[in-house]
């Protein structure tokens, strides 16, 4: 999630999309819309030994994202949420 330093009148520290930069409502601290939110710990083995990368994508950039892959996203239907 791209935070910036900067907070706004209510006190918030904006968030924003990675990929369109649009600006997450966010509420008491509280982010008011979903986003796909990802986190990955690079290994050895890979050009990015030991890098941790992190971002986040509005819903519009997440099915944008996923209508390109060869291979559809796996989805599974939720009874109840915890």
């Amino acid at each position: 999630m791209k935070r910036t330093d900067n907070k706004r009148s209510s006190g918030d520290v904006p968030i924003y999309c990675n990929c369109c930069g649009k600006s997450l409502k966010v509420e008491n601290g509280i982010l008011q819309e979903d986003a796909f939110e990802a986190t990955k710990e690079w290994g050895y083995f890979s050009g990015r030994d030991m890098e941790v990368h992190h971002f986040n994508l509005c819903e519009v950039c997440y099915d944008e994202m996923i209508a390109k892959f060869q291979i559809p996203v796996e989805i599974k239907k939720k009874l109840e949420v915890l």
